[in-house]
């Protein structure tokens, strides 16, 4: 765990600082299941078993333009979900993994995409498409 709190605290990435807030809830959760169910625990031996950034509800504005209209703006969110579990506990078979020390955490933070935007078609698509909805009339 130290090396992931290592990789998160200097990272140049925005959504680091949320993603890091997440694994200390994660690791917090372990420690009161652990605790919970009088077992022994020891943080430094916890390892992420699966990280997950998904999609979150969208939140839709509007901005005045010009000429009186209004222009959308869609305030993206995202969902962080991280499970941990001991180094002792991944030995074990799958059945029993269910049971393991694991903690889901959820986060507000801005969107994580590593693709390009989309972008809009160019004249020559568009012209093409007129055309064959002439042709189809």
């Amino acid at each position: 765990m130290p090396q992931a709190y290592a990789i998160l605290r200097f990272s140049k990435k925005l959504a680091a600082k949320q993603i890091h807030k997440v694994l200390k809830s994660a690791v917090a959760n372990a420690e009161q299941r652990a605790q919970r169910e009088n077992t022994a625990l020891d943080v430094d031996r916890l390892r992420v078993k699966y990280a997950v950034v998904n999609e979150g509800p969208t939140l839709k504005r509007f901005t005045p333009a010009a000429m009186g209209r209004a222009t959308p703006i869609k305030k993206r969110t995202s969902h962080v979900e991280i499970h941990v579990e001991g180094e002792a506990e991944s030995r074990e078979p799958k059945a029993k993994s269910a049971k393991a020390a694991g903690a889901k955490a959820e986060a507000i933070a801005p969107p994580v995409r590593g693709g390009a935007k989309r972008r809009k078609p160019t004249k020559a698509k568009k012209a093409t498409k007129s055309k064959t909805k002439k042709e189809s009339r």
